[in-house]
């Protein structure tokens, strides 16, 4: 099943709540752009991350001085991670506007009769793609022969992995046949398959290392390791599907070039098709979206692009995506199914959050028992009760959800769920905040919960990323009493007998798994900030903070001080752009 995208909300007509607005949604979107493309592990589902995107574009066409060159509207992806080398793009590598419904594609042919100025008799060729879900990259040759690699980026730069892009299997060291320019910039989508993205993960999982969530995940990890041998034990692949810098003529039509690009040695998608109407461009849309399920890779939309190379010049581009091209997402995958109960999750801040558990059920490919009902209005608004025949999505096919409650199958006996006053873990009181719409639990660290998932968080992949130490291990080790505070992580050693002969470890694995605890004693002082998951620090302020302070006694002090009372500290913290008096305030706390 499938369902409309959700509308944006209203607009704010007041120029001072659109900017306050604006500023909230532009952090939103870069703290999920940092996760999606540094960090390979996103936060927020596509259709979310779009939505929020809508908005921005709303207001700053309402209110064009508003309009920043850092807004997430004028930029692509994020800024490049620490560990590579930066590769400035000699043509930026642009993303694509988004079409959600026929209605939009009908629009986009009739832009670009519009612009190109063509009467309703003159054809416009279309190419049309499986969007892969994967990690962009950018190969150079030079004179036939692999130069350079790198990741998309920003758009305007990226990191140098050309050692990685090596070992794959679908990247020619040097170029087959002749006809290609002394130098061309291949660029294309490198993806996992779905069999191969199992087979890995059940690999993983039987060393007791952690696994991927999804095909999109893995490859973006497994590309962007510092030690291309890693890179080459996963089975990575690449799909080719444009050009950036050429030092020469490429032919007159994209299709043309696809074709090229297979005779040089690439590997493009069989399933590409070139249409000449609107009615054959949504015909082989929906052909895909009905096999989509049965493709050994996913795909998370078609992209249509304009043929003739003379009309894509012509059309040129906005400041982050070109005219003559546009994605048509596909709207997230729905099923029907029971919910059996609803439960409370406690998290690392304190916050309750229901849980519906659920009849097993397949959506997009992948057995869902467990969805989040996000939080107490939520739950409310729904409606949503123990026993009731519901419709759930995996926005952005990875975070499951309930989306409807089908309320003519509800049992007669049901009864509307209500929230507890105490942590159902810990027993403390339960509140709810005056403007919050979260309860949170004020155990804080006496809530075994509470300090479980502060610890999982700090050695998460954003945080320490200390390499096969996951969530199971830190329950147990918790349990065992080795760990209670971040801290306990570096003194695990003096228990590295013990955890040698838990089942499933041994010498080596206890090994390892010290040394790589060793390996992060120094990591960068964002890093460290973020991973103490402190309330409203985020990736994007941790960020912030450690460009201010620059060491972690400086910044130490300075939250010291602000505990301690120090207007003055306060002061000098909010002056810091991007800071607020939430941050200050849970940073006090």
């Amino acid at each position: 099943m499938t369902g409309p995208d959700p509308k944006p909300p209203a607009i704010p007509r007041d120029r001072l709540m659109a900017e306050t607005r604006l500023t909230a949604l532009r952090a939103r979107m870069t703290e999920a752009e940092a996760a999606y493309y540094q960090h390979d592990d996103p936060i927020i589902s596509d259709a979310d991350y779009d939505a929020l995107r809508a908005e921005v574009l709303a207001i700053e066409d309402r209110f064009p001085d508003l309009v920043t060159a850092d807004s997430p509207s004028q930029t692509v992806g994020a800024a490049p991670a620490g560990g590579f080398a930066k590769v400035t793009h000699a043509q930026a590598m642009l993303s694509l506007s988004n079409a959600f419904d026929d209605d939009d594609v009908v629009e986009f042919f009739g832009r670009v009769r519009r612009f190109l100025s063509l009467g309703e008799d003159e054809p416009v060729e279309l190419t049309c793609e499986p969007k892969i879900d994967g990690l962009s990259a950018a190969l150079t040759y030079e004179d036939g022969v692999f130069q350079l690699g790198a990741t998309r980026g920003d758009g305007a730069v990226g990191e140098n992995i050309t050692e990685n892009l090596r070992t794959l299997q679908d990247v020619p060291a040097h170029l087959a046949g002749a006809g290609f320019p002394d130098v061309i910039e291949v660029r294309g989508e490198v993806y996992m398959a779905k069999a191969d993205f199992a087979a890995m993960n059940d690999g993983l999982a039987a060393e007791g290392k952690k696994v991927f969530a999804n095909p999109r995940n893995a490859a973006a990890g497994s590309l962007r390791q510092l030690d291309p041998s890693i890179t080459a034990s996963r089975p990575l692949r690449f799909f080719a599907y444009s050009l950036g810098q050429v030092s020469g003529p490429v032919g007159e039509t994209h299709w043309d070039l696809l074709s090229r690009l297979s005779d040089w040695g690439f590997v493009t998608n069989p399933l590409n098709r070139l249409c000449r109407t609107a009615e054959d461009v949504l015909a082989f849309y929906h052909d895909i979206e009905t096999r989509r399920a049965d493709l050994p890779y996913d795909i998370d939309g078609v992209v249509y692009k304009v043929n003739r190379f003379d009309f894509q010049s012509r059309m040129g581009q906005v400041s982050r995506s070109p005219r003559w091209a546009i994605a048509h997402k596909f709207p997230a995958e729905r099923a029907v199914t029971v919910l059996r109960d609803i439960t409370l999750q406690v998290g690392r801040t304190g916050a309750l959050t229901p849980v519906a558990n659920l009849e097993p059920v397949t959506v997009g490919g992948v057995v869902v028992s467990r969805a989040t009902l996000h939080n107490e209005d939520e739950l409310g608004r729904k409606d949503i009760r123990a026993g009731d025949t519901v419709v759930i999505q995996r926005a952005g096919d990875v975070i499951p959800q309930v989306v409807e409650v089908l309320a003519d199958r509800r049992p007669a006996d049901s009864a509307a769920f209500v929230f507890p006053d105490a942590c159902p873990v810990c027993g403390s009181p339960a509140i709810r905040p005056e403007g919050e719409a979260v309860r949170r639990c004020t155990g804080d660290l006496v809530c075994e919960a509470q300090v479980v998932e502060r610890l999982k968080h700090f050695v998460s992949r954003d945080a320490l990323d200390i390499d096969g130490f996951g969530a199971r291990n830190i329950e147990q080790f918790f349990g065992y009493g080795w760990l209670a505070r971040p801290g306990d992580v570096f003194r695990l050693g003096a228990q590295s007998a013990e955890i040698a002969g838990l089942e499933g470890w041994g010498e080596t694995s206890a090994a390892n798994l010290q040394a790589a605890i060793e390996a992060r004693r120094e990591i960068p002082l964002d890093r460290l900030l973020f991973g103490l998951g402190i309330r409203q620090v985020g990736q994007t302020t941790a960020r912030l903070l450690a460009r201010q302070f620059e060491t972690a006694a400086a910044l130490f002090e300075q939250f010291e001080r602000i505990a301690d009372g120090d207007m003055v500290a306060e002061a000098e913290l909010l002056d810091i752009d991007g800071i607020g008096p939430g941050v200050v305030e849970d940073i006090a706390r």
